[in-house]
């Protein structure tokens, strides 16, 4: 795949903020989030349900649906070698179709919605080539007799239909099927959720080695942290619509920096290592109506302290070394000056790379 080099931003979110015009108050679920995605990375975003996951991935995707509407922010998606970044927010319907499937790819979460149940395996993989490739039926089945290889389904289930698959069949046949028109972005919504965990340890494995045999991003959507160690190369916790803390994926799991993200972690049981009693998250995560004032974790939050409850915590650097992570958290002291400074010049490079 020609393009920039790995390492280079592809996808450059800022401020983005995403309602629910349901009723009278919107309810808030995406609030303020910045996140940069490079390009072979893979970035993890993880939460509880009700944090704002799926809904960024929505936004980002443009397939949110009413009441959804995306209020403010921007994506800016940076094509291959020579190609001006383009805002995703902006484009029109048919400006977007020319990016899906050939740019950008999604693996929801439930194969059987994300497949026609109507159409054998065949026919959906010839829809995709043929529209965006120009294969025949005869080539479009070919291919898709490799892409079905390439995540170990044999080819004689191609003429199979949807419900013929077992649940891990029919997961890594849309992921095959993202994976059609060689993408630079494919975005996983909690991919492995409706399957055993050997076949979730299995797709795991497939979705590394292919990404490291054809060189695109990805963007994993999980409320299980310990997932994502096996897979991310960066982690982004979400809480309450919000972005409270990145970081490299070990250094995130071994040594958390906001107390969400070490009671996510205290709440799996490690597989490995000595045994350590499980201990749950008190309460619920909050109503996005009305959010609470100051730190949106603090009614749950054991480490809590005065400013918590009336003064909200920016997302800043916690050093000066680019892998050194942020957090959002009263509990850390503000980042010194150099590493303020570089984090607001990383953040107007991802911007304008590619400009």
């Amino acid at each position: 795949m020609n393009g920039p080099s790995v390492g280079e931003p592809l996808l450059t979110i800022r401020d983005l903020h995403v309602d629910y015009f349901d009723q009278a108050e919107p309810v808030h679920a995406v609030r303020g989030v910045d996140l940069t995605l490079r390009r072979g990375e893979t970035l993890g975003v993880v939460g509880e349900s009700g944090c704002g996951k799926s809904t960024l991935i929505t936004a980002v995707t443009r397939l949110e649906r009413p009441p959804a509407v995306t209020t403010a922010g921007s994506v800016l998606f940076h094509g291959r070698e020579g190609a001006e970044p383009v805002d995703l927010l902006r484009l029109t319907e048919r400006e977007l179709n020319k990016l899906r499937w050939e740019h950008i790819a999604v693996v929801f979460q439930s194969a059987m919605n994300a497949l026609n149940p109507v159409l054998r395996i065949s026919t959906q993989f010839a829809d995709v080539l043929g529209r965006h490739r120009g294969l025949s039926r005869r080539d479009a089945e070919r291919r898709a007799a490799e892409l079905l290889a390439m995540v170990g389904i044999p080819e004689d289930r191609l003429r199979a239909w949807p419900h013929e698959l077992s649940g891990g069949m029919r997961q890594r046949a849309t992921i095959a099927l993202a994976l059609a028109c060689e993408p630079d972005l494919v975005v996983m919504d909690e991919p492995t959720t409706a399957v055993d965990v050997v076949m979730q340890r299995q797709i795991l494995r497939q979705i590394a080695r292919l990404k490291r045999r054809l060189g695109f991003s990805v963007v994993f959507i999980t409320h299980d942290l310990s997932l994502l160690i096996e897979i991310a190369d960066r982690i982004a916790v979400m809480y309450a619509g919000q972005v409270v803390e990145t970081g490299p994926a070990r250094q995130l799991y071994t040594d958390p920096r906001h107390p969400y993200t070490a009671a996510l972690r205290s709440a799996f049981p490690p597989v490995r290592g000595p045994r350590r009693e499980i201990v749950g998250i008190p309460g619920s995560p909050p109503g996005l109506r009305t959010p609470p004032t100051g730190c949106g974790f603090h009614p749950r939050c054991p480490r809590a302290f005065e400013p918590c409850a009336t003064t909200a915590p920016a997302l800043l650097a916690l050093g000066t070394a680019p892998s050194a992570g942020e957090v959002a958290c009263h509990l850390h002291p503000g980042p010194t000056p150099a590493a303020n400074a570089r984090q607001d010049s990383a953040r107007q490079e991802d911007t304008h790379a590619g400009a």
